[in-house]
C-alpha cells in the first residue's frame, strides 16, 4: 500500500553530499501540492526524502485512479525520462513532502556512467511489476472491505489523513460505495 525504497534513498543522500555543483537540491511540497502533472513535460527527476504522495491517473471522464501511495526513497519521473515522454500520471502530496530534485541532464549522465544507479533502477522496475501483479491478484481474491481495512490501518499507522475521495480512487469504487462500506464496517 505504501511503497518505500531505502536503498534508493541512501544512494540519493550520498549523491547529494558528494556533489560538486548544485545538481541535486531539496524541494518541498505542502499537502495537496502537485509534484508531477499528468501529460506535462518532465522538468526534473525526483526522489521522495520525507512524506507521502499519491500517484494517480486521471481518466478521460475526469475520474482519478490511484495507482499507489509513495513514501521515502520512491523515485519520480525516471520512466518518462528514459522513454522521453510527458508525465504518465500525476503525483500529489498527501502529507508535507520533501524531495531530492535532480536535473534531467545530470540524471541522464548518471544513467550512462553509474552502474549502481542502473541496478537501483532495475530493482525498482522489478519491484513495481511484482507489486502491480500482486495488487491485481489481491483485488480479485479479497473483498473491497478487506482492502479498505488495510488502507485505514495504513492511514492510522502513518498518522496521515487520506480523504474519502482518495480512498475511493485507490479502491476503484465510487464515493457512494465507499460510504456504504464504511457504514457497514462500523
Amino acid at each position: 500500500m505504501l511503497r518505500t525504497n531505502q536503498a534508493f534513498l541512501s544512494y540519493f543522500e550520498e549523491l547529494y553530499q558528494q556533489q560538486d555543483r548544485e545538481e541535486v537540491i531539496f524541494k518541498s511540497f505542502s499537502r495537496d501540492g502537485n509534484i508531477l502533472v499528468q501529460d506535462q513535460l518532465l522538468s526534473k527527476v525526483m526522489l521522495i526524502k520525507e512524506g507521502i504522495a499519491k500517484c494517480y491517473f486521471t481518466e478521460e471522464n475526469g475520474k482519478e485512479y490511484i495507482v499507489e501511495f509513495l513514501g521515502k526513497g520512491e523515485i519520480l519521473g525516471e520512466v518518462e525520462l528514459i522513454k522521453n515522454i510527458n508525465c504518465l500520471c500525476g503525483v500529489k502530496a498527501v502529507s508535507e513532502v520533501t524531495v531530492y530534485e535532480i536535473t534531467v541532464s545530470y540524471f541522464k549522465s548518471l544513467i550512462n556512467n553509474d552502474l549502481t544507479l542502473n541496478h537501483l533502477l532495475l530493482d525498482s522496475f522489478a519491484e513495481r511489476i511484482i507489486n502491480t501483479s500482486s495488487r491485481a491478484s489481491y483485488q480479485q481474491l479479497y473483498t473491497v472491505e478487506h482492502t479498505l481495512t488495510q488502507l485505514l490501518n495504513m492511514q492510522s499507522k502513518q498518522e496521515i489523513q487520506i480523504s474519502k475521495e482518495d480512498m475511493a480512487a485507490y479502491l476503484g469504487i465510487t464515493g457512494r460505495s465507499l460510504n456504504r462500506i464504511l457504514k457497514d464496517l462500523k
